[in-house]
């Protein structure tokens, strides 16, 4: 079993930045492809980055690029998501995700999941 926590949600003016965080235990993620998605009220659940387990490729959200990076330190078990020149439509509930099997951006691919953590941008 893995079980991950987000954090580093919080409130930002919009062209602020923000590092959320995904620390995992339960096992070792470096076989795992890591992913962030993020929901915002309403709206479906949508992909935002993934990373394989060795970190040598990764795969943004045509939305998110160039203005957030996603990376992982396996000997921290962590995953971070950097985001830059935010704005307020990113303004939604992230979560991150972890998929042994795959290197994926469907969400209903990833077993397991986060919590989540709340990034709101004020305008």
């Amino acid at each position: 079993q893995v079980q991950l926590v987000e954090s580093g949600g919080g409130l930002v003016q919009a062209g602020g930045s923000l590092r959320l965080s995904c620390t995992a235990s339960g096992r070792t993620l470096r076989n795992f492809a890591m992913a962030w998605f993020r929901q915002a009220p309403g709206k479906e659940r949508e992909f935002v980055a993934v990373i394989t387990g060795t970190g040598g490729n990764t795969l943004y959200a045509n939305s998110v690029k160039g203005r957030f990076t996603i990376s992982r330190d396996n000997a921290k078990n962590t995953v971070y998501l950097e985001m830059s020149s935010l704005k307020p439509e990113d303004t939604a509930v992230y979560y991150c995700a972890a998929e042994e099997m795959l290197f994926t951006t469907k969400a209903n691919e990833y077993y397991y999941w986060g919590q989540g953590t709340q990034v709101t941008v004020s305008s």
